[in-house]
């Protein structure tokens, strides 16, 4: 037997180490994370250097970048349902050693090509989470 029935829950979490990539946001900034032993550079938040294990330290993203690769999602979470089909992108960054995922709009899927030029932007009303910022054709 299967039955439906409606669940919510609210769940309390920190962001702890990665509050300041989301705090960044708030102020249209991407920041990205860089190894203060070997300088490995993260386009996402890392606490620690996945290479050798030291600490990391906040750096500023550039705003533009390109496509390295895409996906065209025809499904997601009830909060993507009604933008479906949907282009996520991964996001390479001049200098960076890691790359970026996100959203890309006002391009059709069909449309996008992979090293295709892209800019960030960001939600008027920031939420505090990944999806304040997107990615445009620049």
């Amino acid at each position: 037997m299967i039955i439906k029935q409606h669940y919510e829950i609210d769940y309390v979490h920190s962001y702890a180490q990665d509050s300041p990539f989301f705090a960044g946001l708030t102020k249209k900034k991407l920041l990205g994370s860089r190894c203060t032993e070997c300088s490995y550079t993260y386009a996402t938040p890392r606490g620690h250097c996945m290479k050798c294990g030291a600490k990391t330290e906040w750096f500023e993203l550039p705003l533009e970048g390109r496509v390295h690769t895409f996906t065209t999602c025809y499904f997601g979470s009830e909060a993507f349902l009604k933008e479906t089909p949907f282009t996520l992108i991964l996001i390479e960054f001049d200098g960076i050693n890691t790359l970026f995922l996100s959203r890309l709009i006002g391009v059709k899927p069909d449309k996008v090509k992979i090293g295709m030029k892209v800019r960030a932007r960001f939600l008027r009303n920031c939420k505090f989470k990944p999806t304040d910022v997107y990615f445009v054709p620049a």
